[in-house]
């Protein structure tokens, strides 16, 4: 009897049953992927900058998004201010006074600088996260996501910062096979 005592102990440490400690940056990531999970709206004024590589266009919109439908209202530059964008799901229209513009995508998946917003809140509620870490230097938190099956620097990544306090979304880059296509910057979010 005083064997199989002496055993069990032994045998639980050996497995590793020890509780793992998480760090301030992963509870600080879970407790965000919680919030934007149940987030069923939010607005923002966004600075997004689309890089096609050959060229580089830089765009300001305010967004609001109302459960599944995104709408973006183009504020910047003067030639394209006041269209809007209305994007639900798996469909969405640039439209200005009944015109519609096509501004061209930047992966195979039809990533565009319209769908740059929605591609950051699908990677904060429920994408592959690969790093997270407190930057000390911004005093923000670092949420690094990408394929699951994909090496690093292949496939769409997605790089979130967020205010440690309010986890408000503050900045997001977008990039396809190791190359930055978009930057967007966050100011004035608001989630509820």
């Amino acid at each position: 009897m005083r064997k199989l005592l002496f055993c069990v102990p032994m045998m639980l440490l050996l497995a590793g049953c020890t509780p793992a400690k998480v760090s301030q940056a992963e509870e600080l990531t879970l407790g965000l992927r919680g919030e934007y999970l149940e987030m069923t709206a939010c607005s923002a004024h966004l600075s997004v900058s689309a890089d096609y590589g050959q060229r580089v266009y830089a765009y300001e919109m305010d967004a609001a998004l109302e459960g599944e439908e995104l709408t973006l209202t183009l504020t910047a530059p003067e030639t394209v201010a006041g269209m809007t964008a209305r994007l639900d799901g798996e469909t969405g229209t640039l439209e200005y006074d009944g015109v519609w513009v096509e501004t061209g995508t930047l992966d195979d998946n039809g990533l565009t600088p319209l769908g740059a917003f929605s591609a950051m809140l699908e990677a904060a509620r429920g994408g592959y996260i690969t790093a997270c870490a407190l930057d000390e230097e911004e005093n923000l938190l670092r949420v690094d996501c990408g394929d699951p099956t994909a090496s690093p620097g292949k496939g769409r990544e997605v790089t979130l910062w967020f205010e440690p306090s309010t986890r408000n979304l503050v900045r997001g880059e977008v990039s396809v096979d190791g190359f930055r296509v978009i930057l967007c910057e966050c100011t004035d979010f608001v989630k509820s």
